[in-house]
């Protein structure tokens, strides 16, 4: 049997805060433990905390204004952590590496696969977690997928409060502000991958007719991308600009529509730039439609306890 519980803690000591999160987390009887943190604690001392509960594999990163929790939502300004342990019957290999300037990415996740591999004595991995650096995920997944297969995987990038790198990759005694962390994941026990974030589709859709570095979206059906994005949305180009684009965006983000027609896959917004592009959370596809998605406050609060009771009518 695989067992996972949740610890958490809004104890704005950074130390104290880390180990209030894995005391809680039952991490001393786990065999990994995924911390997400607020990006205003010194990491080290939140990492210090965990540690002074528990040596256990431990792996996560800095989140961007909250973390939700079955208890609630915290989004405590002087800091925040969380804990999901995993033990019983999982066998888990760790491993996490900063990038140097000028490294390949996917060259990366293939050697972090292999490390991690290494560690699960040769068992198959049944799914995995990931978190990197914005930028470069899919380059990470590619190699990691080269090594361990098609496997199932969640996490997502690693994240501050304003878009200024001001976050963190922690990897067992490591803490780095860009490369990847994975932890491989050997199991017998059934796992279920449910991919949704509540949002609906708006009838505001265009063809991305210029996309640059595939993070860049240039055009949308041959106009400036935030001005067309204004046009769908009623918002002014100037109330947009800049790293406001991230906030004014959540809860009107964009989406693209994978070819089965079954899932929406969120592209959010992440600034604005002076020649009216737009900079992109992923990766994007010249010559494809992207769809401006919507949902209201309090759909997003509902949308994780929706979310887990349409994985049990699944």
């Amino acid at each position: 049997m695989l067992k996972t519980k949740v610890g958490y803690s809004q104890n704005a000591d950074a130390f104290a805060s880390g180990a209030e999160t894995a005391k809680m987390a039952g991490l001393d009887c786990a065999k990994v433990g995924l911390l997400f943190t607020s990006c205003v604690f010194d990491q080290a001392e939140v990492l210090r905390g965990v540690r002074s509960v528990a040596g256990t594999h431990v792996l996560g990163c800095t989140s961007s204004a909250a973390i939700c929790v079955k208890d609630g939502y915290l989004n405590a300004a002087d800091g925040y952590a969380g804990i999901m342990s995993f033990g019983g019957d999982v066998e888990v290999g760790v491993a996490g590496a900063p990038k140097e300037e000028g490294a390949c990415a996917r060259k990366i996740g293939r050697q972090l696969a292999k490390e991690a591999l290494a560690q699960l004595g040769g068992k198959k991995p049944a799914y995995f977690f990931m978190t990197a650096s914005p930028a470069e995920e899919e380059k990470y997944l590619l190699g990691i997928q080269d090594v361990i297969g098609n496997v199932p995987v969640f996490g997502g990038s690693a994240a501050d409060n304003t878009v200024e790198g001001k976050w963190s990759i922690i990897c067992d005694d490591q803490i780095f502000d860009d490369g990847c962390a994975i932890a491989l994941f050997a199991t017998e026990a059934p796992m279920a991958n449910l991919y949704t974030g509540q949002y609906r589709e708006s009838d505001n859709v265009g063809v991305m007719t210029k996309v640059v570095n595939d993070r860049t979206l240039v055009e949308i059906d041959g106009e400036p991308a935030v001005k067309k994005y204004c046009q769908w949305t009623g918002k002014k180009e100037e109330s947009v600009a800049g790293g406001n684009l991230l906030v004014a965006t959540i809860f009107q983000p964009l989406g693209v529509k994978d070819i089965t027609g079954r899932l929406t896959a969120v592209r959010h917004p992440m600034a604005a730039n002076e020649d009216l592009s737009m900079n992109i959370g992923a990766k994007l596809c010249e010559k494809t439609a992207v769809i401006q998605l919507e949902m209201t406050p309090d759909e997003m609060v509902e949308a994780n306890p929706k979310t887990i009771v349409l994985k049990n009518i699944i």
